[in-house]
């Protein structure tokens, strides 16, 4: 079991709870599109997810490939994220 996951946070999650429920969705997304193209490295990159104000935002160790970038793309814009495509990658 792998267990040192990025940490997850976003603007206002103190009066707005329902952003983190959000980004833990869209990190299981996210890892099951990795996992489905056999992407075992990719939780290993990440350090951290942020929702800033509906940008989401992914901290890497290492740079990502267009492919991993994609992962967040498609699951932020999803039913179970914001609906956008609004993500920074930070690394």
């Amino acid at each position: 079991m792998f267990l040192d996951h990025p940490s997850i946070s976003a603007t206002n999650s103190q009066t707005e709870p329902d952003r983190i429920e959000r980004l833990d969705r869209v990190y299981g997304y996210a890892m099951a599109l990795a996992d489905v193209d056999g992407d075992g490295g990719f939780v290993d990159k990440l350090t951290q997810v942020h929702d800033h104000k509906g940008t989401l935002i992914v901290f890497w160790h290492d740079a990502p490939s267009e492919v991993q970038k994609g992962y967040w793309a498609r699951a932020w814009a999803s039913k179970v994220g914001d609906g956008t495509t609004t993500v920074v990658h930070e690394f």
